[in-house]
């Protein structure tokens, strides 16, 4: 039965499943842009940076998924339709996808980031400002390539959890791969052997993932001996 799905359905599993690394994929690309900028701002000698920093992640971390994607998708528009008479504003799933992704992996991002920059021995930035360069500068040029090489592992980590939240998103209509299950199941009333499927699909994708992880930590970790 499993073969039979597969020769039936196979081509929109594939399909979804590259809906699901497309929407990660973005979702990782805005995190990452979002988790240097709050990552930076939390190891600056500001409070204030530091306080709009601590907010931003307390505030992403302490809300489920499910219900950011839900006030993205279904409040955004609401609010601004009702602020401006005669808007029209809507997002696409993937749009809200892209952003509640965006924003919950941002957060940690940023304290992926964080540590990252503490791992890199302060004398570095001490040595780069008594050369003259100004302090973001030097961050940028001394401090951030070396903890770089600390936070990639961490950042496939955090991909994987990324690319498993995707499937939180099927309640927003993004045809992503649970999503498209569901309407397998539907159609075919054979749900153990269409789970097994996405399962395996699921497993495979973050099974190599997994071991890009681990081969580029022991590179990494030999790079420093």
């Amino acid at each position: 039965m499993i073969l039979r799905i597969l020769s039936a359905y196979g081509g929109l599993l594939l399909k979804a499943m590259g809906q699901t690394l497309l929407l990660a994929l973005s979702g990782l690309f805005f995190a990452c842009i979002l988790g240097l900028i709050f990552g930076l701002l939390s190891v600056v000698k500001n409070r204030a940076c530091n306080a709009i920093s601590t907010i931003f992640v307390d505030v992403i971390r302490g809300v489920p998924m499910i219900v950011l994607a839900f006030m993205i998708y279904f409040g955004v528009p609401q609010a601004i339709n009702g602020l401006f008479s005669g808007a029209r504003f809507t997002l696409t799933a993937l749009q809200a996808g892209t952003v509640a992704l965006a924003l919950n992996c941002g957060a940690y991002m940023a304290e992926i980031i964080r540590a990252g920059i503490q791992s890199v021995d302060p004398g570095q930035m001490e040595a780069a400002r008594s050369l003259g360069l100004p302090y973001w500068r030097a961050m940028a040029r001394v401090v951030l390539p070396q903890a770089i090489r600390t936070m990639i592992p961490s950042i496939i980590n955090q991909f994987i959890i990324t690319l498993k939240d995707t499937s939180i998103l099927s309640v927003i209509g993004f045809p992503e791969l649970v999503n498209t299950a569901k309407n397998v199941v539907a159609n075919t009333m054979r749900a153990f052997e269409v789970w097994t499927i996405v399962g395996i699909m699921y497993l495979i994708i973050i099974t190599l993932l997994s071991r890009l992880a681990k081969r580029l930590e022991r590179r990494l970790n030999r790079g420093r001996e």
